[in-house]
């Protein structure tokens, strides 16, 4: 490998537990680009009637790519986060090949960077997804503006409202497709209670999740996988097997960081027609009043056959 390469993977990936856990490798970089490769892994299986890729993997994927495409494009070395990521699922992804994926950093502005993504696998003319996303530039320490009076800004400290008791997460929960086990899902560890005779998603705490090592916090695109497997099991329970959703695309705000900490979903399926869906997701770690995430996906509902 090139030594540089081999240098940014042992920087960026190695030292980031999910990616490290996932096997994700930096395969090159340019000024304001990144590409990076997921290996093809049994895990990663998200329908067994089909055989397909869970799309969660493809995104912690494109949204790494993503983050290795802004520090290519950044002048200096500061902070960032995703603001939002969207992804648009073009054709089914094999679970025997590698996954390849593209990012650049086409606009900077002082606050904000823009990203585009392009993902694939055996060829690169046959793209299997697609994204765009916009991060955080942190202010770097030390030049944060003052107001007027020469008195420092600095942002209010974040606190869950409290109008109420503490909120408490149900105190049992069981499997997932229990049934039909799904590799990808049990690979999250996401389990299920009921609250207000709806299905509450659960993601337990694992460290393998971790996406940066210093806050420390879970990585965005593990999130972003917990959250469109919620509603993906969430149009699984409404639908009660008649049709099988497929994912078109999927749409995530970052609203805060994810604590190490078990984290919790809840959906609304928004529309439910003959052949699409939409759900809107919502997820939390200590309060629902208190969101990390919010998100919607479009589904495409197949019958159980196609």
């Amino acid at each position: 490998m090139d030594p540089i390469l081999e240098d940014l993977n042992k920087k960026y990936v190695g030292r980031t537990p999910h990616m490290r856990d996932i096997g994700i490798r930096i395969t090159g970089t340019d000024r304001a680009r990144g590409t990076m490769v997921l290996p093809a892994r049994a895990d990663w299986l998200g329908d067994p009637a089909r055989g397909v890729l869970h799309p969660g993997p493809i995104t912690v994927l494109a949204d790494s790519a993503c983050g290795l495409a802004v520090g290519s494009a950044i002048e200096r070395r500061i902070p960032y986060a995703t603001l939002d990521l969207r992804m648009d699922y073009l054709r089914p992804a094999s679970l025997d090949l590698d996954v390849h994926c593209e990012a650049h950093c086409y606009r900077v502005t002082r606050s904000v960077a823009f990203i585009r993504a392009e993902v694939w696998q055996a060829d690169r003319d046959q793209p299997i997804a697609s994204a765009q996303a916009s991060f955080m530039l942190s202010t770097p320490p030390g030049t944060r503006p003052s107001a007027p009076g020469g008195i420092t800004t600095a942002p209010p400290p974040e606190t869950p409202a409290s109008a109420g008791p503490a909120w408490l997460a149900p105190a049992t929960s069981d499997p997932v497709m229990a049934d039909r086990p799904v590799p990808y899902l049990d690979y999250l560890g996401i389990r299920v209670s009921q609250a207000d005779g709806q299905p509450l998603f659960r993601m337990p705490y694992q460290e393998k999740l971790i996406g940066n090592p210093r806050l420390p916090a879970l990585h965005g695109g593990v999130i972003a996988g917990f959250s469109e497997s919620a509603a993906i099991l969430q149009l699984v329970h409404t639908l009660r097997g008649q049709k099988l959703p497929k994912s078109i695309d999927f749409s995530i705000d970052y609203l805060r960081a994810g604590r190490p900490e078990e984290t919790f979903a809840s959906c609304e399926v928004i529309r439910l027609g003959s052949r699409v869906a939409m759900v809107q997701v919502r997820c939390w770690q200590r309060s629902p009043d208190y969101p990390i995430t919010v998100s919607r996906g479009h589904f495409l509902l197949a019958e159980p056959d196609a």
